[in-house]
Parts: C-alpha cells; sequence; structure tokens
C-alpha cells in the first residue's frame, strides 16, 4: 500500500473509532445528569431512568436494522448520514421541553447511533490486508472498553460548567462535526465496504459455526462487562473502596487489553489464531474462577479483586479479536449482519447478568464472580465446540 493511500485508509479508521465512541457514549456520557432530570423537567427519578432504558432498547432495534441495511446501502452513504441525524437527534433532546420527549428523542438517538458499531468491523476488514484489520478491530474493541470508563467523568465536569443540556450540546456537536468529515472522505470507503452477501438473519443463525463462534466472542466480553458494570457498587459498599479505585481498575485493564489484543496477530501468526485465542479464554475464565473461589471463601480485601482483573484483561485481548474476527468469516461474508448479532447477543448477555448479578452486590462477590465465571465458561466450551465443527 503507497503511503498516501495508507495514511488515507488510518484516516478513515480514525472516523470510524469517533464515529463509535460518540454512539457508545450516548449512555455514559449523559448518565451523571440523569438525577437533576426530574428537576429540570418535570417527573419522578424512576421515569428518569427511562433516559437511560430508552437509549438502549433504541440501539437494539438499531442493531437489526442497520445489519440489514448494511447489507444494502453503501456505507459511504449510509454512516454519515446515521451519525449526522444522530447529531440532530441530541441537540433536539438538548432542547426537550419534558421528560416525555426527551424519553422518545433518546430512543431514537440509540436507534441511530448503532450505526457506527455495525459497519465499522466490515469497513476496516474491506479497508485493510487481514494482520492489520485485526489490529485495527483490536484497537476498536479497546476504545469501546475505555468508553463507559471515562465518559462518565467526561460528563459530570460538562455539568460543572453547565447543566443538563449541555452534555447533549456536546455530543450533537462532535458528531456532526464526524458526519461532515465521514461525508469528506467518501472516496476513502472501499468500493465494496463489507463484501456484503444477503444471507438473512434466519439463516445466519442457522450458518455453522458462526452461532457457535459468535455466543464464544459475546460470553466472553460480557463476562468482563458484569464485572464491570458492578464493580463501582461492590467496591463502594462491600470492600472498602472508593471511585478512584475503579478508576484505577479500569485504566490498567483497558492498558492491559490493549497491549493484548495488539500482540494477538503477531502471536496468532507464530503459534496459529486457535491456540492463540483458547489460551485467552482460558486465561480470563481461570482468573474469574479464582475469584469466584476467594469470594466464596469469604474474601472482602480489595487488593485480589484488582489484581486479578489484569489477568482477566490480558486473556479477553488475546481471545477478543480473534474471536471476533473468526466469527466474521464464519459468516461468509455477512458483516453487517453478522456484527449486529453479535453486538446484539453482548448487550442482552450483558443485561441479564446484570439483573442475575446485581440484587446480590449488598452481600458481597459470590453473585457477581460466579455470573463473570459462568460466562467465560460458557464461551470458552462454544469456542471449542466451533473450532470441532470447522475442523
Amino acid at each position: 500500500m503507497a503511503p498516501s493511500l495508507k495514511l488515507e485508509g488510518l484516516k478513515l479508521a480514525g472516523l470510524l473509532l469517533v464515529g463509535t465512541l460518540l454512539g457508545l457514549a450516548g449512555i455514559d456520557l449523559i448518565l451523571p445528569a440523569v438525577p437533576t432530570l426530574p428537576e429540570a423537567l418535570g417527573g419522578s427519578l424512576t421515569q428518569a431512568q427511562g433516559v437511560l432504558a430508552a437509549y438502549s432498547f433504541g440501539t437494539g432495534v438499531g442493531l437489526i436494522l442497520f445489519g440489514a441495511l448494511g447489507a444494502q446501502w453503501p456505507a459511504r452513504g449510509l454512516l454519515p448520514a446515521a451519525l449526522g441525524l444522530y447529531g440532530l437527534s441530541a441537540l433536539a433532546a438538548a432542547a426537550a421541553p419534558s421528560l416525555e420527549a426527551l424519553i422518545a428523542l433518546r430512543f431514537i438517538q440509540g436507534l441511530l447511533g448503532a450505526c457506527p458499531a455495525v459497519l465499522a468491523p466490515g469497513i476496516l476488514r474491506a479497508l485493510f490486508p487481514p494482520e492489520r484489520a485485526l489490529r485495527a478491530i483490536a484497537a476498536l474493541g479497546s476504545a469501546e472498553a475505555l468508553a463507559p470508563a471515562l465518559a462518565p467523568v467526561l460528563g459530570a465536569l460538562l455539568l460543572t460548567v453547565g447543566d443538563w443540556r449541555l452534555p447533549f450540546m456536546v455530543l450533537g456537536a462532535l458528531a456532526l462535526g464526524a458526519a461532515a468529515l465521514l461525508r469528506q472522505a467518501g472516496s476513502r470507503f472501499p468500493s465494496q465496504p463489507t463484501g456484503e452477501a444477503t444471507l438473512p438473519y434466519r439463516a445466519l443463525l442457522r450458518a455453522r459455526p458462526f452461532p457457535a463462534l459468535a455466543l464464544a466472542y459475546a460470553c466472553a466480553l460480557a463476562s468482563l462487562l458484569v464485572y464491570v458494570f458492578a464493580m463501582p457498587t461492590l467496591l463502594t459498599q462491600s470492600l472498602g473502596g472508593s471511585l478512584k479505585h475503579f478508576i484505577a481498575m479500569q485504566i490498567t485493564g483497558i492498558v492491559t487489553f490493549m497491549v493484548a489484543a495488539n500482540s494477538a496477530s503477531a502471536l496468532a501468526q507464530r503459534f496459529g489464531a486457535r491456540r492463540v485465542s483458547a489460551f485467552g479464554g482460558f486465561l480470563s475464565t481461570l482468573a474469574l474462577g479464582a475469584l469466584l473461589a476467594y469470594a466464596v471463601l469469604g474474601g472482602d480485601a480489595l487488593l485480589p479483586y484488582l489484581v486479578l482483573f489484569v489477568p482477566v484483561n490480558l486473556g479477553l485481548g488475546f481471545r477478543g479479536p480473534l474471536a471476533f474476527m473468526a466469527a466474521l468469516d464464519a459468516a461468509g461474508g455477512n458483516d453487517s449482519r453478522a456484527s449486529a448479532l453479535m453486538l446484539l447477543t453482548v448487550m442482552l448477555l450483558t443485561g441479564l447478568g446484570t439483573l442475575i448479578a446485581a440484587p446480590t452486590l449488598g452481600d458481597g462477590a459470590r453473585g457477581l464472580t460466579l455470573t463473570a465465571f459462568l460466562l467465560a465458561a460458557l464461551g470458552l466450551v462454544a469456542g471449542r465446540g466451533s473450532v470441532e465443527d470447522r475442523t
């Protein structure tokens, strides 16, 4: 690849990363403002939680919608349009006259915000050769892990200089800017961005070994997210920690994940993708099993929960990008629909795991570590089964 083309490809990859992050930040950036909404717009705090639920539900619908649209429409037009409308919906949300109107706009925003996450992996696969595509998807995964940790901090900072409208205005302005840049970059998009086949969702779910590989990836990521989502409560209520410990844990985990994910391609070339992916899954599951054993034995010291989070992320860094790429390969060119199904499965498993673990957090980490361990173990079993099928 010529240097100029390489640079143009990196610029497009950077814009895809920004677009994906803006979609992910739709919940976390707004999170600190939610308690202030009843006073500003009326209603109760319970109703204000609907602002988050509507966005999540909209995202679930958007994943399926854009998975189908991505197979039919060129990404060079679809992605900037969706991101631009996402920005406009965020600005409209900032001007919402009531909580009910805000909730409706949040559903629309969540639906549109799903587009970059669905289309980006397929575009990156078409934009770069396999090894560099793997690294790009690993970087995308690292950024996706970073957003839930840092976006609430940024949201809280914005509230120190403005009211609840400011996070929406910032999100809207950034999305409109990214959409404009993506539209200008239209010629840099691969001519056939996702190499799409037209296999329907129902047929894709029956196309072995895709379902097993997708489940392996989703379980691995969900095991981490369930743990991360519960840790602020567990740290402050049961382990004697603070949000500073959580931020330090997240930053350490993200750095570990990034190092492992960016090493996965080279290790796969040397030892084979299956071995590296299997080792990563085993390492994460083993670390979560150690945490479960510690919790069952009554351990309540903070340090083990922070230290063992490192091998959890190390293993997921080895496994995640390779598992994701393997699932896309098994989808036979249906990149958009495959990405949508995997992301939707991650959302569902994370939501289910969080609902199961949340009521137990006041009694320690046993429920949380058991839930995370079982998800990781299920992913490990699903991955092994898929390898045997392919062999």
